[in-house]
């Protein structure tokens, strides 16, 4: 028989096999056992995380009929009735698949709502999966508002989307949203344990952590990987065998062991032998690019080994790349991190840009070795205030010190507000577009928060919001959400503000003078 790869063969079928979505069976559960099932979903997750399998297991739950054929809908489909098979196999005629990607049209989502009002051929539901939704056009979006705001008794529609701020917030306000969250990588790894038993293959725990650290969440990606790994194994004793070290190689996790001999050579200002080092690195085939992203790799290391030295327990490292990092990072401080940080990151687009790599890159050493013995800003400063005369040190003591008064805000608006005001245009932007607000009050927020965010990003906020209003924030995560986001209900009102506007007798008295002219905005 033909070889399945690991991501199809252990597809799953039911919601048991499905791992780290507890929130959504629960509410699907609920949802089926009171009858109140929506008539339009959304899947949202990044890719990989089983948004079209959990899509068509939803509709084998919809539509499953019973072993005996007499059955109803159920949060456990019995997978041998004709529907379950036939949705299994993807032949059911009534559940009806389209890639958005390829089919963003007006023309393709008009044929399909031609096809609404017709009575499914054998299913209980007629279901419409449509992936990657948000790369449908505007048209498109518009001409699916009708159908999806009052569609047929008959008719479920199920979206999913790696993009979900993409899509017009009059199709949210439409559809019941589950965001399917990242796996946590102790759950993959024993996942994939689990599958490495079935298929035979001994593999070291260490090895499977590695691949579930890689896959970044994705179940999809960590099976792919697991593919790999076992094609690159070695058979011992009739079983095939997956080890730690071929794993940390084939995901590109091999020892820096150059990277930071380099590193450790231009920190000590010695830039005549980083030279060297380096020319002799290139005549052995290494890229002048590569050797920049490898150094900002091992600076983003060393930066996260000084904040807490508990990240050196990372499986992916090697033993020379941890004892390299703690050496590195108890030898120099953070404001000399971050401004190598700096200039390896412009060094990047030098490189890219320059006529020849390797000199580029050669400059930019240069400037590295000499700013590695510049002093930071605090050490100038502190420096001249030393030196500085003492009639003027005393004048200065007679001078209040200024003290920051913390801010005032009664609502979620005025305290998003803040980071703008405070230039953390990062946490602002996030908040306004990532975040759904349930409930305020001064000192507690209920919220929902998008899964693509950071998992500090709770407490970097209200550790902010605390030290600007002098005192102490909670802010509480929910699964759902209640309110849009506040970019959301600025979009809506924009929407609404142009349609009323849309209706004045000067505007048409305009539009019909400029038939071509579209209004864009309200001031």
């Amino acid at each position: 028989m033909e070889y399945r790869v690991l991501a199809r063969k252990y597809r799953p079928t039911n919601f048991d096999d499905l791992i780290g979505q507890e929130v959504l069976v629960r509410t699907l559960s609920n949802a089926i056992k009171s009858g109140r099932i929506a008539h339009a979903f959304l899947l949202t997750g990044i890719r990989g995380i089983g948004k079209t399998t959990t899509a068509r297991i939803i509709a084998r739950a919809l539509n499953c009929i019973g072993a005996d054929g007499k059955g109803g809908a159920t949060i456990n489909p019995c997978g041998v009735c004709a529907n379950c098979k036939m949705i299994g196999e993807d032949r059911h005629v009534d559940v009806l698949e389209m890639d958005a990607a390829s089919h963003t049209g007006v023309d393709d989502i008009r044929d399909l709502i031609d096809t609404v009002r017709y009575l499914p051929t054998s299913a209980r539901y007629k279901i419409y999966i449509i992936d990657e939704v948000h790369m449908l056009s505007n048209n498109a979006f518009n001409a699916l508002l009708k159908t999806l705001e009052e569609p047929p008794p008959h008719v479920k529609f199920i979206f999913a989307t790696t993009e979900s701020r993409k899509i017009p917030v009059t199709i949210l306000s439409r559809c019941q949203r589950f965001d399917l969250r990242r796996i946590d990588s102790d759950m993959l790894t024993s996942h994939l344990s689990n599958i490495a038993k079935k298929e035979q293959v001994e593999a070291e725990e260490e090895a499977l952590k590695l691949i579930a650290i890689s896959a970044e969440g994705s179940v999809r990606d960590s099976l792919s990987l697991l593919d790999q790994a076992i094609a690159r194994g070695v058979e011992e004793s009739g079983q095939m065998r997956v080890a730690t070290d071929a794993v940390r190689q084939m995901i590109g996790a091999a020892d820096h062991t150059a990277s930071f001999r380099l590193l450790e050579i231009l920190l000590k200002g010695e830039i005549a032998e980083a030279l060297t080092d380096v020319q002799a690195q290139y005549a052995a085939g290494s890229d002048p690019l590569m050797l920049v992203q490898d150094a900002l790799e091992i600076v983003h290391l060393v930066t996260r080994v000084k904040i807490s030295p508990s990240n050196l327990a990372d499986v992916s490292l090697s033993e020379h790349d941890r004892s390299a990092a703690k050496k590195i990072a108890e030898a120099i401080s953070m404001p000399v991190l971050t401004r190598l940080w700096q200039m390896l990151l412009k060094g990047v687009s030098e490189v890219k840009l320059a006529p020849s790599p390797l000199a580029a890159l050669e400059m930019l050493l240069v400037r590295i070795s000499y700013s590695a013995q510049m002093p930071t800003p605090a050490e100038i400063i502190r420096n001249i205030s030393e030196n500085r005369p003492q009639q003027m040190v005393t004048t200065e003591k007679k001078t209040p010190e200024l003290t920051e008064q913390p801010a005032v805000v009664d609502n979620f608006q005025q305290t998003v507000e803040l980071f703008n005001k405070n230039r953390e245009i990062l946490l602002y932007t996030q908040l306004r577009n990532d975040v759904w607000l349930n409930s305020f009050e001064v000192g507690k927020i209920e919220i929902k928060i998008s899964p693509e965010l950071s998992r500090d990003f709770t407490a970097r906020v209200t550790e902010m919001l605390s030290r600007w209003t002098g005192k102490p924030w909670k802010i509480l995560v929910s699964q759902n959400a209640v309110n849009p986001s506040l970019a959301e209900e600025e979009a809506a009102k924009k929407e609404k503000d142009i349609k009323e506007l849309s209706t004045h007798p000067l505007i048409s008295s305009v539009m019909k003078k400029f038939p071509d002219a579209t209004v864009v905005g309200v001031r």
